[in-house]
């Protein structure tokens, strides 16, 4: 299963953190961002992804992030 959501996060820096912080709560899945994508992209795959957890982790981290449709 694979989600994407839109973010507001900018730079490499800081997707380092997120996907730091996103590898240590889900460490069987593959996480990574597309920061040339105009809606700065992150897609999460695994099983049973929670989609709502991975929003809140990452708005935790002070970023925007929704469901892309």
């Amino acid at each position: 299963m694979v989600e994407v959501f839109k973010t507001n996060v900018q730079k490499k820096a800081q997707s380092k953190m997120v996907l730091c912080m996103l590898s240590e709560a889900y460490p069987s899945f593959k996480i990574n961002f597309d920061l040339e994508d105009c809606d700065k992209v992150l897609r999460v795959e695994g099983d049973d992804i929670e989609g709502l957890n991975v929003m809140l982790l990452v708005r935790e981290s002070g970023f925007k992030c929704e469901v892309l449709d």
